[in-house]
């Protein structure tokens, strides 16, 4: 028993898949600069790693494991300064708030930097999925058809005839 389809061209496919290849690469050359500009921005505040630092001590900091090394020795450093009190433990007339304050501003500057190139990654990755989501829909268009109905078999062989489909429908009088 076989049966027979009835098709229609299937129009902007391609062009949606083009779309999604378009805006793939918009965001991946995104996620490349913002991560470049942060980069560049942090290795021109010229800042090494602490050497009290747990991990890449000495190292230039200009990505996100040398920016969040330099936060947590500059937040070590702050509580032994302080006597482990934070910013806003310390009296306001304590000496150490300054420092304390300090310590916090810096070590949110760094650790905004290692947002920053995550979320720069993240728009990379994304545009990386929407340029293979964009090439599969593209290559799914290349046939440009898409099957509308399937008609039984019996009922193809009478309209391959030439036959008519059918009875006209009745109509209301007027």
């Amino acid at each position: 028993m076989s049966s027979s389809a009835s098709v229609r061209p299937v129009r902007d496919v391609r062009g949606t898949g083009v779309f999604a290849i378009v805006v793939g690469i918009v965001l991946i050359l995104a996620g490349g600069a913002a991560y470049g500009a942060v980069t560049l921005q942090l290795r021109a505040e010229n800042v090494t790693v602490s050497d009290g630092a747990r991990f890449l001590a000495g190292a230039r900091v200009q990505d996100p494991l040398t920016a969040y090394a330099q936060a947590d020795a500059i937040d070590r450093d702050a509580l032994e300064a302080t006597g482990g009190k934070t910013y806003a433990q310390l009296g306001q007339d304590d000496p150490a708030r300054d420092t304390a304050r300090t310590a916090s501003f810096l070590r949110a500057s760094l650790l905004t930097s290692v947002v920053a190139f995550g979320v720069s990654l993240i728009v990379a990755a994304s545009g990386l999925v929407f340029l293979f989501l964009g090439a599969a829909v593209r290559r799914l268009g290349k046939n440009d058809a898409a099957i509308v109905e399937q008609l039984p078999a019996a009922v193809a062989a009478v309209l391959a005839d030439g036959s008519s489909r059918g009875p006209e429908p009745e109509l209301a009088p007027a």
